[in-house]
């Protein structure tokens, strides 16, 4: 087609192709990276302005779990939801993790804060930081979990081996070594974004071995290291008043701090 046209067209033709090559490069590149290289950068959050809280309950998503702790938050002056998880708390967690962004958006929406804090208890944690890893992160301030298996526990290992047909999906994903598991602690497990804290008791017997809780690139709180005498079990983490109040210190304004057998009497250890 070319060959048929005068020396003059020919050129003319041939550059505007080129810069309609130049153009869908340059969409290509925005697309591929998700942004456009004029575009600012996103401002990060303020630790000094705390949101509204979004409390994620455990494996069997009981909201009673956490009401405790709401309402501690709540007389603290605090805005706290409780979030209502799909299929009991027991189905894909990853499907617990987008009614946990519903509800992130839901707080933003109603609050006009910029940012949220986020407590998950038990699996809860693990919900929190599929949310956290899908995005979320951009969007947290503090991410704090209470007793989470985040490498596993025994418990769903014996259930898969023994009962695997009293073991749902969410119990599945719990096991040591499942691929969800191995999916968020494959590289960085506390992604960049907001501070993360991870609150445990060594005395946990549903996250075994407790140990299973700690969180690398977390401030990490054991129960024991604050208050040695401390008798918490994995139940009573939301519940117990020194826990609570671990929980409201380190969701309070500035830096989060690592506390130690000095605040356990300030804390009412």
């Amino acid at each position: 087609m070319l060959a048929g046209l005068a020396p003059a067209r020919r050129r003319l033709l041939l550059a505007l192709l080129a810069l309609v090559v130049v153009a869908v490069v340059a969409v290509a590149a925005v697309l591929l990276t998700g942004r456009d290289d004029d575009a600012a950068p996103a401002e990060p959050v303020s630790q000094d302005e705390p949101g509204p809280v979004l409390l994620v309950p455990g494996y069997g998503g009981s909201t009673g779990s956490l009401a405790s702790l709401a309402g501690r938050l709540t007389a603290e002056g605090r805005d706290a939801t409780v979030v209502a998880l799909p299929d009991g708390g027991t189905g894909d967690l990853a499907a617990a993790a987008d009614a946990l962004d519903a509800a992130v958006e839901d707080a933003l929406a109603r609050t006009g804060a910029r940012s949220v804090d986020v407590v998950g208890y038990s699996a809860g944690g693990v919900v929190a930081r599929l949310w956290a890893a899908d995005g979320g992160a951009e969007r947290a301030r503090r991410i704090v979990t209470l007793g989470s298996p985040h490498h596993g526990t025994r418990l769903a290992d014996l259930a898969l081996s023994v009962a695997p047909e009293q073991c749902p999906e969410a119990c599945r994903q719990l096991a040591t070594g499942s691929d969800l598991l191995a999916g968020l602690n494959e590289d960085d497990e506390t992604p960049a974004g907001p501070t993360w804290v991870s609150i445990w008791t060594a005395q946990d017997q549903t996250v075994t071995p407790p140990e299973s809780a700690r969180l690398e690139g977390a401030l990490e709180l054991e129960v024991q290291s604050v208050c040695a005498q401390a008798q918490v079990g994995h139940g009573q983490l939301p519940r117990d008043p020194l826990v609570q109040a671990m929980v409201l210190a380190e969701l309070a304004a500035g830096a989060p701090v690592p506390l130690g057998p000095g605040d356990c009497a300030r804390l009412g250890g």
